[in-house]
């Protein structure tokens, strides 16, 4: 079974969390996520439309390719878009908290 987007999502809350100020690049992301998600077979496979990545790594770059859809973390204020990454808000940190996720 595959990852959800909101998997993922939760999963880079978690890596940011972390960090001093909330904040990574797309590549460390990508490099820690692994940490934090039990990727599944159905996650590692291919991405059709970006060969070079695999289904999960897809998932992390929607969330800034997305943003401007409902149910995105940065339409609903969990997440900021940063020049190459992102950044954790409060709302953030409070959903990790609410769901029991810890860094």
């Amino acid at each position: 079974m595959r990852s959800t987007e909101q998997d993922v999502a939760d999963a880079v809350l978690q890596v940011l969390a972390k960090y001093p100020k909330g904040e990574a690049s797309i590549a460390t992301i990508v490099k820690e996520l692994p940490s934090y998600l039990n990727l599944t077979d159905e996650d590692r496979t291919r991405s059709k439309t970006r060969p070079n990545e695999e289904i999960w790594e897809q998932q992390v770059r929607n969330i800034t390719s997305h943003k401007a859809s409902p149910g995105n973390f940065i339409f609903e204020g969990y997440l900021e878009a940063i020049k190459g990454g992102l950044r954790i808000t409060e709302t953030g940190r409070q959903r990790l908290k609410h769901k029991g996720l810890h860094p």
